[in-house]
């Protein structure tokens, strides 16, 4: 079950929060995709959707995606995510080629390419990769919640967000969930993106300049690319809301 919002009338799109977000971070896009049902869930795990011990799997809440899709009554949509959610669209595209029809992902690398373009110094912008995939990240969180979840709502944004308060509440709530998101990305993630394939889908990617080879990363999963460098600020759906809302619809007309 995922808590979810939905609105609009026509071919749907199905937009997924990143971290440490909840599907808010798509307000103000959400009314510029005109002619479309946009769906708007909560991961799995994170705001107000079911926080289960375990099924933190891309794989796993990709099928959430695609099941809550279809009980709406649509088996085929456009598929849009930001930072965690990109990889859920990422494995939801791969897995299910002939359910998602257009793919959208905003600042991120597939999981298995982020481990592998980190390296010395540079590691240093993922840091809460390493500190997440280990057995006590849970209760080191846990001492100074809103101190790890605001630095990366502050340092990642361009300006103050306006709901960074509710995204740390809605953090704090959902600890062991979001480490164990991130564990999965550490280890069972990686098994699944090396069983490889190649998106089918129109893909565009907006990212921003992180230093890192990212145009040549996803030009070997997805021949039909559209790869975009911003400079927007990591909550570019926030930040940049039409311009995000822009891309979307030059992607949904491929």
């Amino acid at each position: 079950m995922l808590h979810y919002d939905i609105s609009g009338t026509g071919p749907a799109v199905v937009l997924l929060h990143g971290f440490p977000q909840t599907r808010a971070m798509w307000r103000k896009v959400t009314p510029l995709l005109e002619g479309r049902t946009v769906i708007c869930p909560d991961l799995r795990g994170y705001g107000a959707s079911p926080k289960p011990a375990g099924g933190y799997s891309k794989r796993e809440m990709a099928l959430d995606v695609v099941e809550l899709a279809r009980s709406l009554g649509f088996e085929r949509f456009a598929l849009v995510g930001h930072d965690r959610g990109a990889l859920v669209a990422f494995r939801a595209a791969l897995d299910h080629p002939g359910v998602v029809t257009h793919l959208v992902c905003l600042d991120v690398l597939p999981t298995i390419d982020m481990w592998d373009v980190l390296h010395g110094v540079e590691a240093a912008l993922a840091w809460h990769l390493y500190l997440m995939a280990q057995p006590i990240a849970e209760e080191m969180i846990a001492g100074a919640p809103e101190a790890f979840f605001g630095h990366f709502l502050d340092v990642w944004a361009r300006s103050p967000l306006e709901l960074r308060e509710e995204y740390i509440a809605a953090s704090r709530a959902a600890i062991p969930s979001i480490v164990a998101d991130y564990r999965a990305s550490a280890t069972v993630d990686i098994e699944h993106d090396r069983e490889g394939g190649v998106l089918s889908t129109p893909v565009t990617v907006l990212q921003n300049d992180w230093g890192l080879p990212a145009r040549e990363v996803w030009e070997r999963w997805a021949p039909d690319l559209v790869h975009e460098t911003v400079d927007y600020g990591h909550f570019m759906a926030e930040e940049e809301p039409e311009r995000v809302a822009a891309a979307l619809i030059r992607t949904f007309r491929r």
